[in-house]
């Protein structure tokens, strides 16, 4: 059974007769008006930001060792051939004394010819052939104006023992001479000695141009 729709009434405000006109004005005002809400209550906002002390690391000629374009006819087809070394300068600037090693991690670690050194990557074309590898040591540290001694640790900082090998996964950290444990030091400066050997040249497939491919990566750990 269909109701047929009424619109509802309109609500009106109901005026008492008896009020006098001021009165009625400003009830009408009231009641009427739209109220106006000013704020109570104001935000403050506190930012910043709690930084710890760091160090910063560089190195010489953006860490690039390179050996340009090597004649396959100088490489030994017997045995490993040895390049000329190269240095890097190597310096860490903290913002006040820390505790710190210096830690290198090996990209291409598949491709290493022995223990205790970095793989120079693969041949491109002959993905099986390891091109060489790459040995790192540390030259004449100063810490903050003073000679050092570089320290060196195989279980993460437990022990150290006097070497200025930079070995993949070995911590190496600085010390005055005659300490046997890393010095707080501000600020570093250090040769990083590059060594790079190539494998044996009967070895590798040499008919077309073949780029050295090592990628290393000196980690700074804070002790």
């Amino acid at each position: 059974m269909a109701f047929p729709f009424r619109p509802a009434p309109l609500l009106q405000p109901v005026i008492p007769m008896n009020l006098q006109p001021i009165a009625l004005a400003a009830l009408l005002t009231s009641f009427l008006a739209t109220p106006a809400w000013s704020a109570s209550i104001v935000d403050v906002t506190v930012t910043g930001r709690l930084t710890p002390d760091a160090c910063h690391v560089e190195l010489s000629e953006e860490g690039i060792v390179d050996h340009g374009k090597i004649p396959t006819h100088v490489l030994n087809g017997d045995e490993f051939t040895v390049l000329p070394s190269l240095l890097l300068e190597l310096s860490v600037q903290c913002t006040r004394p820390m505790l710190f090693a210096l830690v290198g991690i090996d990209n291409r670690s598949a491709s290493a010819l022995a223990p205790g050194v970095y793989g120079l990557g693969t041949n491109l074309h002959a993905p099986d052939e390891r091109l060489g590898s790459v040995a790192l040591s540390y030259r004449n540290p100063i810490g903050d104006a003073q000679p050092m001694q570089v320290l060196t640790s195989l279980d993460n900082g437990e022990t150290w023992t006097p070497r200025p090998n930079a070995e993949p996964k070995v911590f190496a950290g600085f010390a005055l001479p005659g300490d046997r444990q890393p010095d707080f030091i501000r600020q570093l400066t250090t040769q990083l000695q590059v060594e790079t050997t190539l494998n044996v040249a009967n070895d590798l497939t040499l008919n077309q141009e073949v780029p050295l491919d090592g990628s290393i990566v000196l980690d700074l750990r804070y002790l």
